[in-house]
């Protein structure tokens, strides 16, 4: 959003007229595309992106001051006029692509342009950090997953059964007879013979 306050700018007089990105970056066998700004009063002027130093560089592709796109090898040209920019993108990008670029504009006298700097990142180092990254999420997600089946079971062990228990206990002593809670207190509960005769036996006896 920075482009539309710093072309303002550029209207004034005595103030370029031609604006691009410093540095520009594709990837090998990919395209990328430049797009140079201008201010009102260029539409109807020849456009063009050539490379090398700026006295002697080449012209890769031109247009004739119309909206035409126009293509020339693997590099094109378009031209906006209502949006005041012509976009220039590049094919099947090659490392020696890499190197110094210009727009720009044709006018009697000095030329407009902007200098423009392009980089190629080989297409092996972008896969080889991609297949970083997703073996590093891999892992990060190993960790991550490895201890939630321990922390399940230790959670049913010593948290969910013993509610269970305790809610099941509840439930039977609510069932229960509904009886004098007095006489229910003073009333042996005896599970089976065998049992009741263990209380016996150990119970000591009153002297009469």
């Amino acid at each position: 959003m920075w482009l539309c306050p710093a072309l303002l700018l550029f209207s004034l007089p005595g103030c370029l007229s031609i604006i691009a990105l410093k540095t520009v970056r594709g990837r090998e066998q990919g395209s990328l595309t430049v797009q140079c700004h201008y201010t009102s009063g260029w539409q109807n002027y020849g456009k063009y992106w050539c490379r090398g130093p700026w006295k002697t560089c080449r012209t890769l592709v031109a247009t004739t001051g119309s909206e035409q796109e126009v293509r020339k090898g693997r590099v094109s040209i378009r031209d906006d006029h209502k949006k005041q920019v012509f976009h220039v993108t590049m094919k099947e990008l090659r490392q020696s692509d890499a190197g110094l670029y210009w727009c720009g504009i044709q006018k009697s006298g000095n030329d407009l342009w902007a200098r423009v700097t392009v980089d190629i990142e080989p297409a092996g180092l972008h896969t080889s950090t991609s297949l970083l990254s997703q073996d590093m999420v891999s892992n990060q997600s190993g960790m991550r997953s490895g201890p939630h089946p321990r922390t399940h079971y230790m959670l049913l062990v010593f948290v969910k059964v013993p509610i269970l228990l305790a809610v099941v206990g509840v439930v039977f002593w609510l069932k229960g007879p509904q009886g004098n809670p007095r006489e229910q207190c003073e009333e042996p509960f005896y599970v089976n013979s065998s049992f009741s005769l263990l209380i016996q036996d150990t119970v000591p006896q009153k002297e009469g």
